[in-house]
């Protein structure tokens, strides 16, 4: 029976262990957004087919995330009012307000320094697309051969949408400072389940051992 409950006890610590070191891959790529109010809404659409109306206000955002669950928002000031206050309508026009955030430099590919992020008020035809309207106000853009935005403004120069493993994956930004933790120390000291693992294998090996002795007992 003591044998049994350890076994279980081993079971249980060990899952609990590997529960937290299991991620998913993160993906480098520019996200696309929709202001809606106040807040920032996921696109449903690519650059290429949505068709931003006058007023409109669009994000871009490049960051490392798994998907648009945890992806990070553009940062900074997304008014339309502000950012195309220069910008005097025109007949025959739409105007849309542009928020291009580069990212942090946790998110740049090695060897790369994210610009600063900036907001641009683009003057297009009505039925320019947001990538029209892109192309407007942070040309070079690079797309791949399925249409996937690689940069904007020549930002980064090279991959587009790359898998980021676990080790080079930013942490969010958002989390508070306690949440900010990583599965292995830097140090190369023993991880949070080399330890629970050790310490339960301690458990079984010593009720195993009283287990024996108290067998011992019963016989003499």
């Amino acid at each position: 029976m003591i044998r049994r409950v350890a076994l279980l006890a081993l079971a249980a610590l060990l899952l609990v262990a590997t529960a937290g070191q299991a991620q998913a891959a993160g993906y480098r790529y520019w996200s696309f957004w929709d202001r809606d109010g106040d807040q920032w809404v996921y696109a449903t659409q690519g650059p290429s087919t949505a068709r931003p109306s006058d007023g409109d206000v669009q994000g871009f955002r490049f960051s490392v995330s798994e998907d648009s669950g945890d992806a990070a928002q553009p940062r900074g000031t997304a008014d339309f009012a502000s950012i195309c206050a220069k910008t005097p309508a025109e007949d025959g026009s739409k105007r849309v307000a542009l928020v291009l955030d580069f990212g942090t430099a946790a998110d740049a590919p090695s060897g790369e320094t994210p610009p600063p992020p900036r907001t641009a008020c683009a003057r297009v035809s009505p039925d320019a697309t947001t990538a029209d309207t892109l192309a407007t106000v942070a040309d070079p853009l690079r797309y791949n051969t399925n249409a996937l935005l690689c940069a904007i403004g020549d930002y980064p120069k090279s991959g587009c949408g790359e898998q980021v493993s676990d080790k080079q994956q930013p942490q969010n930004e958002s989390a508070p400072p306690e949440e900010k933790t990583t599965e292995n120390d830097d140090d190369g000291g023993p991880s949070v389940g080399l330890i629970a693992g050790a310490a339960a294998i301690t458990a079984l090996a010593a009720a195993g051992a009283w287990q024996a002795r108290r067998r011992r007992n019963a016989t003499d």
